[in-house]
């Protein structure tokens, strides 16, 4: 035991010591924090193009489409600019276009919108611009273009002005609350942060950390360091000290990441929120919402047993690949055969990324219940599924003794390729000579 925490210790030491490190441990938090944060502070900022409305409007219906496109297009916010209306008739729409071209070749105007009869009956409308491409600008004309079409066919109807207002102006917010088997969530949105964050974290751990073992294996055994080393200590002894030395790095190193961005997010975030809220109401035409926002709205509630759970998936997950990466590094003689020989322990762990998307749209279906088993994925997939759905006991509890299971396999084959793969210098071994490595151990 003492010459294990003695490899422990060294593994940690070693790491701990460097620039690299330090510098990483700074700007950790500043960089999840700047990932988190700057897409809400985008899109708080981003309304879409400025001079969005900045446009040329041809209204070839003669029923005043055009004029009630306008008048939508200033009611969705866009009011920086006044866009420019000329009616036309449907045999001058050809030679509008190509005025309008110039004006937008000439940026006098930012694009044309050509509505005719094929817009009045509900089929489509044609635009051309420089922001043709800009996601926020099409949906909103798009969206004037609905509400333009839908006036038009209520007042043909007899509805009044106001009374058109009054219909379609809604905007209902949908109040989320998950019921499980144990009850209601009180803060679900909460529990989905934490399964990403459990998947997202286990994901770099094993990309950053699990390539660490990698690199350490391999330097000490070009190095032949690993030869005196063994002469004192076993080499599964070395195996598991290096395991768990690189993983208290990566768990000291979360810690202050975890403690920092929550320092720093418990200052920056309730602001955003707070702006968000205020943009919210000020677009529905309300009062903002009554009350301080703040950090804890985004930090999760979660039940002992779940979060005993991600601890372990965490856990058991970067064992199992961090073994695997030790056995391939005993194999190898420089940092080139590494990459080369780790591809395929690393194609597990991308099988599980490529999968995340269609799991996280059918979180009950047949591959994602069959992936939240498997001991390579399980680590990933099953906190996604705890995060998108709730997920039986019984299925949490299999993929837990799956994953187990998995990591024993995993230490047990590792330290018997670990045991003689260390010493082993020349050639790489092939797959039959890695087979009787084992056996011969």
């Amino acid at each position: 035991m003492g010459k294990l925490v003695a490899v422990i210790r060294r593994e940690f030491m070693e790491r701990v010591k460097t620039k690299w490190f330090l510098i990483a441990t700074i700007f950790g938090p500043v960089l999840f924090l700047g990932i988190s944060v700057l897409p809400i502070w985008l899109a708080l900022r981003d309304k879409g193009t400025a001079e969005a409305s900045n446009i040329v409007v041809l209204d070839a219906t003669g029923q005043g489409l055009g004029a009630r496109f306008v008048e939508a297009l200033g009611d969705s916010g866009t009011t920086t600019a006044r866009p420019e209306l000329r009616l036309v008739a449907a045999t001058e729409i050809a030679a509008a276009e190509s005025l309008a071209t110039t004006q937008v070749r000439d940026k006098a105007r930012l694009g044309y919108l050509v509505l005719d009869s094929a817009t009045l009956a509900g089929e489509r409308a044609r635009y051309a611009g420089r922001n043709a491409t800009t996601v926020m600008d099409m949906n909103r004309i798009g969206r004037a273009v609905d509400r333009a079409v839908l006036t038009a066919r209520l007042q043909g109807t007899g509805f009044t002005a106001a009374r058109i207002d009054s219909l379609t102006d809604v905007d209902v917010t949908l109040a989320k609350e998950e019921i499980s088997d144990t009850g209601r969530q009180a803060n679900s949105k909460g529990r989905s942060t934490a399964g990403f964050l459990v998947a997202f974290l286990l994901y770099m751990v094993i990309v950053l950390f699990g390539q660490n073992v990698l690199r350490s294996v391999v330097e000490e055994k070009t190095s032949r360091v690993a030869e005196v080393v063994v002469a004192s200590v076993k080499p599964e002894i070395l195996l598991a000290g290096k395991v768990l030395g690189v993983g208290s790095v990566a768990v000291a190193q979360l810690t202050i990441w975890g403690v920092s961005y929550l320092g720093i997010g418990s200052l920056v975030v309730p602001r955003l929120l707070e702006k968000s809220r205020a943009a919210q109401a000020a677009t529905a035409g309300a009062a903002a919402a009554p009350g301080a926002a703040n950090m804890a709205e985004f930090l999760p509630t979660l039940d002992p047993v779940a979060l005993v759970a991600l601890l372990l998936f965490f856990v058991l997950g970067y064992t199992l690949y961090a073994s695997l990466y030790a056995a391939v590094g005993s194999m190898v003689n420089s940092e080139q055969e590494a990459q080369q020989a780790s591809l395929p322990v690393s194609m597990l762990l991308i099988a599980s990324a490529v999968f995340l998307q269609p799991i996280l749209l059918a979180p009950n279906g047949t591959m994602a219940r069959v992936m939240g088993v498997l001991p390579f994925s399980a680590p990933i997939v099953m906190p996604l599924r705890m995060a998108a759905t709730s997920v039986p006991t019984w299925e949490i509890a299999a993929a837990l003794v799956s994953v187990a299971a998995g990591c024993a396999a995993a230490l047990w084959l590792a330290a018997r390729i670990y045991r003689v793969g260390l010493l082993m210098y020349g050639k790489r071994p092939g797959f039959g000579e890695v087979l009787r490595w084992i056996r011969a151990s």
